[in-house]
């Protein structure tokens, strides 16, 4: 293969993982957001029951206090009924009494009622803050793996830039505008292999037998035709020593 055209599958293949490192890199914060929004969920559970509690306590207090004005009343009605001089005051009283009593039970049971529910709702914040604490820490991981992704990428885009530059200097300044020419307008794909029978094998168009034999010899630029991306080719291997080899 011609020095010229090693050099170039050579800058391909350091374009490729150059691009392909700046792609990662790049998507760095929109994985990070995703593992961030993987916790929303969670967050939101437990947020959600600790307000359902919130409430709950709210309103067994104001129940509370309900119950606490009833028996007031109660209270009072019951000194009333000492100081009453009639039957028909002492009814009404009794009345007033037996109502106010009735309105203490009520209020006490709604408040038992929200005792009893506040108990669901601590289980059931201990449950999502059990749940959220480990997808924390799940994420926590997910973080770390990322960190060392990151790290990694950024790395070897520094390795590979440093040796595309390496290489640029060693390059035919003719044959690296031709090359940068095809890669801008072939979306970073200046040089490819044919195929065995023939083919382009990015654009799949069959070259003709000439072009194509001239591809097979490695010894020169020729371009596809079609895409007019640079060609070269790559020879099957070589029969395993000991191998039965039958003619075509």
């Amino acid at each position: 293969m011609s020095p010229d055209l090693d050099r170039l599958i050579g800058l391909q293949q350091l374009d490729s993982t150059i691009d392909e490192a700046r792609r990662r890199v790049a998507a760095y914060p929109e994985r990070l957001a995703e593992a961030d929004l993987r916790l929303t969920g969670a967050k939101e559970l437990v947020e959600a029951a600790k307000a359902r509690l919130k409430d709950n306590n709210e309103a067994r207090r104001a129940l509370e206090k309900d119950a606490a004005m009833y028996q007031a009343r109660v209270s009072k009605f019951k000194d009333q009924q000492s100081a009453v001089k009639t039957n028909k005051e002492y009814q009404a009283v009794q009345h007033e009494t037996e109502t106010a009593q009735r309105d203490v039970s009520a209020a006490e049971e709604k408040v038992l009622e929200r005792m009893m529910e506040a108990d669901g709702i601590a289980a059931e914040i201990k449950q999502a803050e059990g749940v959220l604490a480990a997808q924390e820490k799940e994420i926590g991981a997910v973080k770390a793996d990322l960190a060392k992704e990151l790290a990694a990428e950024q790395e070897k885009l520094a390795k590979a830039s440093q040796q595309r530059e390496s290489l640029l200097a060693s390059l035919n300044p003719r044959l690296l505008s031709l090359f940068e020419q095809v890669s801008r307008v072939r979306k970073g794909i200046a040089i490819c292999s044919a195929t065995r029978d023939g083919l382009c094998s990015v654009c799949h168009v069959r070259l003709r037998p000439q072009v194509f034999q001239q591809v097979r010899q490695n010894d020169g630029i020729v371009q596809c035709d079609s895409c007019q991306r640079i060609l070269y080719y790559v020879p099957p291997p070589a029969p395993a020593e000991g191998a039965v080899t039958h003619p075509a």
